[in-house]
């Protein structure tokens, strides 16, 4: 089967639902799938996907991934008691026939608490079986002389010798077998770049650090459970500090453009938070103008640190490294890019929470095209709310 641990998610599934523990443990939320590719069709693999799912469903925590997690400085006694007794509930989650020709449903509604740790397997399951399927038998050689490639691009770029990645992959593997040769080959060949991995089986497997902090649904969850709409973003980030105390201080910047962003990240955060998060608009902008919004709030840029994560190849992340060396501390997720780079071309597939406590909530993308809502009519009031553009 594909999925044979609970740990092989990202981090951020696991600092996330230790804060909907403490802080919001009835919250009820659902979650949708979407291919963004166009005609793809992957109705013929539901069965399979619905017993790779199944076989998910019956996974708990081992004794010694409960140990592993217990010894990460952020992690609480009591969420791993909690997770001492968690699985997945399939009576939470359907497999269906989309209404597109090709296309499929998934849909997950229940608990967040029990729910939260469906995406990202999911996620690998659909990537796994569609690619053993349309691509049986395929040779990895084509992966390996393009990682390799992107190795020896890393160590001739002496100019930058502070550049800094980890493997944001998990969900968009071509399998789990490539992902962990992957993972090996960076841990052994690149030890002063490669600073880590987002999936927690395989940063537990290979001894490197487990990445990650938050992702868009822990934001879009607090447009239904905060006071009010307008203060969704600076309610989300304050739970987020109350939570962990400064540690895991990377904040998210596109739920709601990066104006509204800045907007909420006053001086306060400034301070507090370590660093930000850009997962879409062009990278640049976004760097300059939040080293401009640190220097206006009295915080030194070089004390903080910026990660990007948006669809990166190696090229452009070196570029980026480039333009803000001395100026910050920069890092990089790099995902499709070194999971997927085997010589077919990869999926685009999400799985995003559509609703809170029987609210519609969305994100709005700086780029059109990761904008999400289901609710047209909520869409158009959020972007009123947050004084953003109409697209």
């Amino acid at each position: 089967m594909i999925i044979n641990s609970l740990l092989d998610t990202d981090l951020y599934k696991f600092s996330m639902m230790q804060v909907v523990l403490h802080q919001f443990p009835s919250a009820q939320v659902e979650y949708r799938f979407k291919c963004r590719n166009k005609g793809i069709n992957l109705r013929p693999y539901i069965d399979e996907i619905r017993e790779e799912i199944h076989h998910l469903c019956q996974l708990k925590f081992q004794k010694d991934e409960l140990e592993y997690l217990r010894n990460l400085r952020f992690i609480k006694i009591d969420f791993i008691e909690f997770l001492g007794l968690f699985h997945l509930p399939e009576r939470c989650i359907q497999v269906t026939q989309g209404e597109e020709e090709g296309e499929i449903n998934i849909d997950v509604k229940g608990s967040w608490l029990h729910t939260i740790l469906f995406e990202i397997p999911v996620l690998a399951i659909v990537n796994e079986v569609y690619f053993r399927n349309q691509y049986p038998g395929l040779s990895l050689d084509e992966g390996r002389r393009r990682l390799q490639g992107k190795i020896d691009m890393i160590l001739q770029a002496t100019d930058i010798p502070s550049f800094k990645f980890a493997d944001y992959g998990t969900r968009r593997r071509f399998s789990k077998v490539w992902h962990e040769e992957v993972v090996r080959t960076l841990v052994a060949k690149l030890p002063k770049h490669f600073v880590g991995t987002s999936n927690v089986l395989l940063a537990k497997k290979y001894n490197t650090t487990p990445l990650g902090t938050m992702a868009h649904e822990y934001l879009q969850a607090c447009q239904a459970l905060g006071p009010r709409l307008r203060d969704s973003q600076v309610f989300a980030l304050e739970k987020w500090a109350q939570e962990y105390r400064g540690d895991l201080g990377i904040a998210l910047s596109d739920v709601y453009g990066f104006n509204a962003f800045l907007r909420d990240f006053d001086m306060f955060f400034c301070k507090l938070f370590d660093g930000a998060r850009h997962d879409s608009g062009d990278p640049f902008e976004w760097g300059e103008r939040l080293l401009r919004h640190y220097e206006a709030n009295r915080v030194d840029p070089r004390m903080k640190t910026l990660v990007f994560s948006d669809g990166l190849n190696f090229e452009l992340a070196l570029d980026i490294a480039r333009r803000f060396d001395g100026r910050c501390k920069t890092s990089f997720g790099i995902g499709t890019n070194l999971t997927n780079d085997v010589g077919v071309s990869p999926l685009q597939i999400v799985m995003k929470m559509v609703r809170c406590n029987g609210q519609p909530v969305a994100k709005v993308s700086d780029e059109p095209g990761k904008t999400m809502s289901v609710d047209p009519e909520y869409l158009n009031y959020l972007r009123h709310v947050f004084d953003l553009p109409k697209q």
